[in-house]
């Protein structure tokens, strides 16, 4: 061994978790380093090529307002982009875009590579090196010591992966890239418990061997909505590409079930736990055996190839077996596959061994985040490797701490999933685990973070003085809406009747007609002359908090609710065995957890109502005696 370098931060592996946490720790000053076992695979999408969609959009742009780089970087490589739920309420409406898979990748190592106080190492790490409990280094497996201070751990799906296409298993990471071998030990001989857990991701298609007329073309949205807030519609306009849809059908089904028995999946081969919300064609097929057909979207992975990825169907069948049954699906009867589905099986970590910062209960200096942590999907990695980041960071400037609230964000939400409950299979965020899902909007995820983005040291003072400037205008424009009364004149009752709305009898404040279903603020621009010219974000904002001021309110109330246990900090130091009344159970997992607050207890699988009703008793005792 040799002595390489001394850092601040080590930030081991260079997925969308590690991409984050490492930009996070470097733009706060703190000497980082990025170790990926290929600089090839950083950023890499070796599943679906896309950012977004349900509840994911949320984070992105949650990411992006809080100073994160993937919204950066998909408005700047997207190839189709378009808003889903659109037919719902706004708080569920997600962006969702396409990616070019190859200049994605390119362009976060680019950013990587210009960022000050950053470098990036192609290494695999073998040992994390401790005293006391405490970061002091890492060491690479060819026997380099790096010192540092703190070490974030973003290893995805590398850990002891291993590849699985029917009977054929690969020792291997995504896309065929070297596994980790090492890391696993090290942590397992520290007393970290890990799980392993299963993915999968669809076979590719050479574009040219398929037949489109027999698909539906999807096509993208002619109003650009950017991820990023420091974007404009007009700065990130292009031409886009179309996707495509297309079904699975009996036959299909049919030479699946045939091939049951040579799945991996069905024969006992896999390990690991699947994802419940992402599940292989033929999980689909068996656990929905009553369905005549799946969608499938062919999508291109970029634009200077000719590869298509068959969104909806990943699978672990054998090579042979794939072949007949894609190629019983419209359109893919001649199809020639240049990449077969696989399915991997990796290591992870239990995520209730971490604190809500995302640091190891028992090793100061040790975070984790990303898929490593249980969780699924590029951007619950990206979310959480940039709180690991930030809070690497401020745990070596001596500073509390950055931990989102379940009411501060979909990230707060995530993070609180993963570390109060655990997960048993890969999680997946979706929009119905935010019970304040109407405060937490895609469209004001500036409002929300942006200041705290600010006040850590990730958002610029320009960048937060134009929120500011967006916040005034809004708040001017509810104002005057507010005031506006519109007369029951001709002109009003003719639009009116153009969008099927009751017709005034006498004067109606203008906000009150925002309020009807089927009008809007736009909609009733030509009934408002002193109307000011106003940019779309804040017309959207004016819209949004007017039509559902009354859903706003409500939601603000149970938020104050929630707030008063989240402001109930339970000490660090106390012994739930020692707490009389507390079930048996309860003192388990409260001991095992550590909970932050007791809004935090309160969410732990297994800690009842009444558990809570005993530690509320139990503080106000304490209180007395202090």
């Amino acid at each position: 061994m040799y002595e390489a370098q001394t850092i601040d931060v080590a930030v081991i592996g260079g997925g969308h978790a590690g991409c984050e946490a490492a930009l996070a720790s470097a733009r706060l000053g703190m000497q980082t380093v990025l170790f990926a076992i290929s600089l090839d695979s950083i950023a890499m999408m070796p599943c679906n090529p896309s950012i977004g969609g349900s509840s994911k959009g949320h984070l992105v742009r949650e990411i992006d307002a809080l100073g994160g780089e993937m919204g950066k970087n998909i408005d700047r490589t997207y190839i189709q982009t378009k808003m889903l739920n659109t037919g719902k309420g706004p708080a569920v409406y997600s962006l969702r875009a396409q990616a070019d898979k190859t200049r994605y990748h390119e362009h976060m190592k680019h950013v990587l590579e210009q960022t000050p106080n950053l470098a990036i190492k192609q290494a695999e790490i073998a040992e994390i090196l401790m005293e006391n409990n405490t970061v002091t280094g890492v060491v690479t497996a060819s026997g380099a010591i790096y010192r540092c201070r703190a070490v974030v751990l973003c290893m995805g799906t590398y850990m002891k992966s291993r590849c699985l296409t029917g009977e054929t298993i690969t020792e291997s990471g995504p896309n065929n890239l070297m596994p980790a071998t090492k890391l696993s030990d090290c942590l397992k001989q520290m007393g970290i418990r890990l799980f392993r857990f299963k993915t999968g991701t669809p076979a590719r298609m050479n574009r040219n061997s398929l037949d489109f007329e027999k698909m539906t073309p999807q096509y993208g949205d002619e109003n650009i909505v950017p991820f990023s807030f420091t974007n404009t519609p007009e700065e990130i306009q292009r031409e886009q590409v179309p996707c495509y849809l297309t079904y699975t059908n009996e036959k299909t089904h049919q030479v699946i079930r045939d091939n049951l028995h040579r799945s991996p999946l069905f024969g006992g081969l896999i390990e690991g736990t699947g994802p419940r919300y992402c599940p292989s064609i033929e999980d689909k097929v068996v656990r929905f055996a009553d369905k005549e057909r799946h969608q499938l979207f062919v999508e291109p992975e970029g634009e200077n190839t000719e590869e298509m990825y068959i969104q909806g169907m990943s699978s672990s069948l054998p090579e042979d077996v794939q072949i007949a049954m894609y190629r019983t699906i419209p359109g893919l009867e001649h199809c020639e596959i240049t990449r077969f589905a696989y399915a991997i099986e990796y290591d992870c970590i239990d995520a209730t061994q971490l604190k809500l910062s995302l640091e190891f209960q028992n090793y100061h200096g040790l975070f984790s985040a990303g898929q490593f942590n249980g969780s699924s999907g590029y951007e619950e990695a990206a979310a959480q490797g940039l709180i690991g980041g930030i809070n690497a960071a401020r745990y070596l400037q001596g500073k509390e701490p950055l931990i989102l609230r379940r009411s501060d964000g979909y990230i707060g939400v995530l993070i609180d999933d993963l570390i109060s409950k655990g997960s048993t299979e890969p999680y997946r965020m979706m929009t119905s685990r935010a019970e304040f899902r109407l405060l937490l909007r895609q469209d004001n995820a500036d409002w929300r973070l942006t200041p705290i983005g600010y006040e850590i040291g990730l958002i610029s003072e320009e960048r937060y003085q134009a929120l500011r400037e967006k916040q005034r205008l809004t708040e001017e424009e509810i104002a005057r809406v507010k005031a506006q009364t519109i007369a029951p004149t001709e002109a009003t009752q003719a639009l009116l009747e153009q969008y099927g709305s009751t017709l005034l009898k006498s004067g109606t404040k203008l906000s009150d007609l925002v309020k009807r279903p089927e009008l809007d603020y736009d909609k009733l621009a030509p009934l408002d002359t002193d109307r000011p010219a106003l940019p779309a974000p804040v017309r959207e904002q004016v819209n949004i908090q007017i039509k559902y001021e009354g859903y706003i309110s409500q939601q603000m109330k149970q938020v104050e609710q929630f707030q008063k246990l989240e402001n109930r900090l339970l000490p660090e130091d106390v012994d739930y065995e020692n707490i009389q009344g507390l079930r048996l159970e309860a003192r388990q997992k409260l001991n095992a957890i550590r909970p932050r607050s007791v809004g935090h207890a309160s969410r732990i699988t297994g800690v009842s109502p009444a558990d809570i009703s005993v530690l509320l008793i139990y503080m106000e005792q304490q209180k007395r005696k202090g």
